[in-house]
């Protein structure tokens, strides 16, 4: 059993592979939370860490009579309370009917479901038949009032993972109002901890900031209505020295793809509160009685073996568990997208030019991107009327994909199903549409606006007109794309009392519209995109197995964007192609080599315009495609290692599940006269085994390789990169 429970003294212990989480219900019904790390007796009962003193100024609830030392605002909490004397971050803000803000929850009762829980209409974990996962669900009642919640504990052992998640319910007579439901807590008693976490902007994110946690509260997060390109909605606390082997971490990742907060703040004991959930800002929900809301789930992950270890955990948890559909675990077809090479400006036999160039290097699929429909030569016009021009095309969508189709390849189409232009037929019929105030000017972004999405008039009509696209074309691949932030809140569908709903109601339009299209074609490979990573997310991932990286291919930013998403995400989930050099945003030229390694660390493709290779170039590709389908098992099922990131070079390996091959990765960044030699770290080999190197023949066990490294036998120049495979032996 994963959860084990002491009746008597109501302690809950959840068991993972190699972690413990425990909490226990107080004397005065409070859900305490006792611990969260390596794995610990689940018999021993650690309330007695909970150290109780007069801090002064912190209050005592009635409960506690003449007790000064008992105060929420020094007990670490499962479900912290709001406004009734614990001042630091809450969970759940509550406006009653009488205008009092109050939320006092106490513990009621517990069940044990013997399965992973599905959240209605959002993404979460699932189990199957090898991992069904367990849940452990704890009811809390609010003191004062019928509001009553559901904290949702699921357990993935294997890969020590454990799920959090609520669900608010209204009772009584008259409705609640919602003006903060967050979905996690972690309350740390005495930890010295450093917080990390990935910022950055379009073209440049996921890029690795480490702080420490101090007594000056540190909040990121995203009110743009996506999880955005400025602040991924994953957060790892650590303690100071711990790196890629070595430290007790703790990861803290959201599963939802709209407007969130992370909060981590040291308290006045020296303690650590970290919260995690929907941004309280521009929200607010109204509960009625018997109606119930869902918060989405946070994924929380802890390793005593450094970053790295924790990163696995999460790779391993997200392809197995929150990946779904025919593409889970398949191989992903090499594609060539044709933006690069046409932009607006393309026609059928343009496209089919470069499908006959593709096919005949051996590339599988060809995407086509922006500009195929209704009045859309430039980014200004036609959003929204997702009708051929087959005037532009010469003919219809199912002609052109029926001849890429004859020459072996797959058809891929972009769409951009959320955004709407003015000029365009949808917006002169239904100007309703648009999320915009009445009688202000909005902002545009991308020269466009934002459809509805929380109508679903709207989703129907997407759903059909994307619905006729794909049939006519029999299409193997969308590009889900979105392209500017939200602003300007305002639906008509909606009372002017609920406006604070819109940007929740608009993300829960998505996942349904996204689920009802993959029920329809269950074997289409969807790649989610906003503007390349501004929705790089788990949430997004429960529908697309991989998601556009960034709309930066440079390979040498690439080495940070990619470092930066691997420490949540898989390889798998990245979508990486060989772009154009020199590229317009950096001007950089790179050798086509080198950019196919670091994209063959992702979802591999290209986006560049092949009649403008020279020929060495072009008699690469087929030797990259190999390449690539021969590492594929490792690279997107294997385990994953950071093994170098500095202003020299990047390295990083792959290790395959039962320790047969690996393989590394090396870029030089930066070259320097009489260069000094390079020495690798290896990883993920078994000791007892025997292992050859591709670059040098030489045999080693790999209880050497790893302790001794590699030597380069001589330093490549930069912008240089080698690829590195290690196969068991039974020499």
């Amino acid at each position: 059993m994963a959860i084990l429970i002491n009746e008597q003294t109501l302690t809950f212990t959840l068991q993972t592979r190699s972690t413990s989480y425990q909490m226990a219900v107080d004397e005065h019904g409070v859900l305490l939370h006792t611990y969260y790390g390596a794995s610990i007796d689940p018999e021993d009962d650690l309330r007695e860490l909970i150290v109780r003193s007069d801090m002064g100024f912190s209050g005592n609830p009635p409960e506690a009579g003449s007790d000064r030392t008992y105060s929420l605002d020094t007990l670490p909490q499962e479900l912290p309370s709001s406004g009734v004397g614990d001042y630091r971050e809450d969970m759940i803000r509550l406006r009653h009917a009488d205008g009092s803000m109050a939320a006092d929850f106490r513990f009621e009762s517990w069940e044990v479901l013997p399965a992973a829980q599905p959240i209605p209409g959002l993404p979460a974990l699932y189990g199957d038949e090898q991992e069904p996962g367990e849940t452990l669900i704890l009811t809390l009642k609010e003191k004062a009032s019928s509001v009553k919640v559901k904290l949702y504990y699921g357990i993935f052992e294997k890969e020590n993972v454990i799920t959090r998640s609520a669900v608010i319910l209204g009772g009584g007579t008259a409705p609640v109002q919602l003006e903060k439901a967050l979905s996690c807590c972690l309350d740390f008693q005495h930890e010295e901890l450093d917080m990390i976490y990935f910022s950055g902007r379009h073209a440049m994110e996921r890029t690795l900031r480490r702080v420490p946690v101090g007594f000056a509260r540190t909040e990121i997060g995203s009110i743009r209505g996506t999880s955005s390109h400025q602040l991924n909605p994953g957060v790892i606390l650590c303690t100071p020295g711990a790196d890629e082997e070595h430290g007790l971490c703790w990861g803290m990742l959201f599963v939802y793809s709209g407007c969130f907060t992370a909060a981590v703040q040291k308290g006045q004991r020296c303690g650590t509160r970290a919260v995690m959930g929907i941004h309280p800002d521009w929200f607010s929900f109204t509960l009625e009685p018997g109606e119930q809301f869902c918060t989405p789930q946070v994924i929380l992950s802890c390793s005593d073996q450094g970053l790295g270890a924790l990163s696995r955990q999460y790779h391993d948890v997200i392809r197995e568990h929150l990946c779904r559909g025919a593409w889970k675990h398949a191989q992903r077809p090499v594609l060539i997208n044709n933006w690069e090479a046409t932009y607006f400006d393309f026609d059928e036999e343009k496209i089919l030019s470069l499908g006959r160039q593709a096919a005949g290097l051996g590339i599988e699929m060809l995407v086509l991107d922006d500009g195929w429909f209704g009045k859309r030569d430039g980014d200004t016009s036609g959003l929204g009327d997702w009708v051929v021009n087959e005037k532009k095309m010469g003919g219809s969508i199912g002609q052109l994909a029926a001849k890429l189709h004859g020459m072996g390849l797959k058809f891929g189409i972009w769409f951009e199903p959320e955004m709407i232009s003015e000029d365009s037929d949808l917006f002169r019929a239904h100007p309703d549409w648009a999320i915009r105030i009445p009688g202000r000017e909005p902002n545009r972004g991308r020269c466009q606006l934002v459809l509805d999405m929380s109508r679903k008039e709207i989703r129907d009509y997407l759903l059909d007109r994307i619905s006729a696209v794909l049939e006519e074309s029999q299409a193997d691949y969308v590009k889900w794309d979105m392209n500017r932030s939200v602003c300007d809140l305002y639906s008509s569908a909606l009372p002017a009392e609920r406006s604070g709903e819109l940007f929740h109601r608009y993300m829960l339009g998505v996942y349904e519209l996204l689920e009802r299209l993959l029920q329809r074609f269950p074997d289409l490979l969807l790649e989610g995109c906003s503007g390349g990573g501004g929705r790089f997310d788990a949430g997004m991932l429960y529908y697309s197995p991989q998601i556009w990286c960034s709309d930066n291919a440079d390979a040498i930013n690439r080495l940070q964007i990619q470092y930066g998403t691997s420490f949540f995400y898989p390889v798998s989930a990245m979508g990486a192609h060989v772009a154009v050099v020199p590229g317009f945003r950096e001007r950089r030229s790179v050798p086509l080599k080198t950019r196919a390694d670091v994209a063959m660390s992702g979802s591999f493709g290209y986006e560049l315009d092949l009649s403008k290779l020279d020929k060495e170039d072009l008699e690469q590709i087929p030797g990259q495609i190999a390449l690539f389908k021969q590492c594929y098992a490792l690279t997107h099922e294997g385990d994953y290692y950071r093994l170098c990131m500095n202003d020299r070079m990047s390295a990083w390996g792959f290790a395959a599940k039962d320790r047969t091959s690996a393989m590394v990765t090396v870029v030089m960044t930066e070259a320097e006269a009489n260069p000094l030699p390079v020495y690798l770290p290896l990883r993920g080999l078994d000791p007892d085994k025997r292992y050859r190197c591709s670059l040098t023949g030489t045999i080693r066990s790999g209880r050497s390789w790893e302790r001794a490294g590699l030597a380069l036998p001589q330093t490549p120049g930069q912008y240089e990169s080698l690829v590195i495979t290690f196969e068991q032996t039974e020499d």
